[in-house]
């Protein structure tokens, strides 16, 4: 198979636990988690494999697995 022929492919898993005092609070610091790993994804900034999530703090909130292959 020519690798011309390839397709890039991306997995990636987003796990989160955040605990809070509301459920809006809460939604707001997942959307900025998810929102600060939309950025540095786009930025390449990832290596296959797992990373640690943190907040803006700095506190470990969770991790991210990525996965780049290609294939048909």
């Amino acid at each position: 198979m020519d690798e011309e022929e390839l397709t890039p492919r991306l997995k990636c898993d987003v796990e989160l636990e955040l605990v809070g005092p509301t459920t809006s609070v809460l939604n707001k610091w997942a959307a900025n988690a998810l929102r600060d790993l939309a950025d540095r994804i786009e930025k390449d900034e990832f290596q296959d494999g797992f990373h640690e999530v943190a907040d803006k703090v700095g506190k470990r909130v969770g991790t991210i697995y990525v996965d780049y292959s290609a294939g048909t």
